[in-house]
């Protein structure tokens, strides 16, 4: 499908390639060491005009398909995960407020989020409830000319450097009908930002949790202009969440099966290289076919939500897969290197440690698995 885009398209790729083999990849392990968000790096991401691909012009956007958005995430991941993952969810976010604000809210929250003067961030998951999403407990209470939000968000990628977070709160006892959705920035009064989580990998990505304590929200923050409607924004702007995380793991699949095929051409042992030993060989043929089927089931996902089709199965199908696929390749891409992959000599045990968490981020790859169980036992849709 690559090759089949259209010339602009094609091009706009060729640039992306550049930039991240230029200057993504060299800052990456510092910006890892360093536990810190690559903002230069995003705000570069803001001026080549990617954090507003998919959006309309009106806005500022560019009203690309998703099929190139998928293969710029893509990209930017395989040289350093934490910022495609940044860009993905800044996407989200933007998506979610986009396609649900009044038109007097669109023009004023989601023109500085498409030319990536502000970084956006979703705050869906509680201590008490991550798969559960609809179990959430942080509350939203009308008073006068606010809402006062009172609760805690937990696990919001980017918590603590957004500028602008989409909040999902309680304004009703009903389950999901009882959610509404608010636009908050970073300078609300009343809420205030954990120490982030000591995650295991994307040191350079902080998720932290998010804590209101009668924070004053004003009314013309609440998304839409009408409570009721936050599950539904949630859900949708949860689809393109999946296939962002999908590109973010065929990128890093794609950066594991580079580092091993250079690796396995340079590395001799009884007298050559070991690339031409059969079971390293078959490793390789392995991880690139895995890598190679991941990637074109993304597109296919990406292609039928261009067409305007329902994407929540194959959504959850791209992300379940290419998750998997990232940590298969992962490991074998360690194992390759033998010794040298458990060093920090090289970036295999990163990438490793890093596809462990995109099987986690956006809803674990067992609810994908429902998600998909639930679509087939309602119908024979595709």
């Amino acid at each position: 499908m690559i090759h089949t885009l259209p010339e602009e398209q094609r091009h706009l790729l060729e640039l992306v390639e550049g930039f991240a083999r230029t200057e993504v990849a060299p800052a990456a392990e510092g910006y890892e060491q360093a536990h810190e968000f690559p903002r230069p790096l995003f705000d570069q991401l803001g001026a080549m005009d990617l954090t507003g691909l998919p959006f309309a012009a009106q806005v500022g956007g560019s009203e690309l398909p998703y099929t190139a958005v998928s293969l710029v995430i893509e990209e930017i991941s395989r040289a350093f995960l934490a910022l495609g993952l940044g860009l993905s969810v800044h996407l989200l976010a933007t998506f979610g407020i986009d396609r649900f604000a009044t038109p007097e809210q669109r023009e004023r929250f989601v023109p500085d989020l498409v030319a990536g003067r502000m970084l956006g961030a979703y705050a869906l998951s509680e201590p008490g409830s991550g798969s559960d999403a609809a179990a959430m407990v942080t509350r939203a209470r009308r008073d006068g000319e606010v809402y006062r939000l009172d609760g805690v968000k937990a696990w919001v990628t980017h918590g603590g450097v957004a500028d602008r977070y989409l909040v999902m709160a309680r304004t009703g006892p009903h389950r999901t009908a009882g959610i509404s959705a608010f636009v908050i920035d970073a300078d609300q009064p009343g809420m205030s930002v954990a120490p982030p989580e000591a995650k295991i990998g994307m040191w350079a990505s902080p998720t932290a949790q998010l804590v209101f304590e009668d924070a004053p929200v004003p009314i013309d923050r609440l998304l839409g202009g009408e409570e009721g409607t936050g599950f539904r924004v949630a859900m949708a702007s949860l689809d393109g969440g999946r296939l962002g995380i999908a590109a973010c793991a065929v990128g890093l699949s794609q950066a594991a099966l580079d580092v091993a095929r250079r690796y396995a051409g340079e590395r001799e042992q009884f007298g050559r290289p070991i690339v031409e030993h059969q079971g390293v060989g078959f490793l390789l043929a392995d991880m690139a076919t895995r890598t190679e089927a991941a990637r074109t089931l993304m597109l296919s996902a990406a292609d039928r939500r261009d067409h305007g089709f329902d994407v929540t199965r194959v959504a959850a199908m791209a992300k379940l897969f290419a998750t998997d696929a990232a940590m298969a390749t992962t490991t074998e891409a360690v194992q390759v290197l033998g010794g040298a992959g458990v060093t920090r000599d090289y970036p295999a045990e990163r990438y490793l440690r890093e596809a462990k968490i995109l099987q986690i981020v956006e809803g674990t790859n067992q609810i994908q698995r429902l998600v998909i169980a639930r679509s087939l036992a309602a119908g024979p849709g595709r």
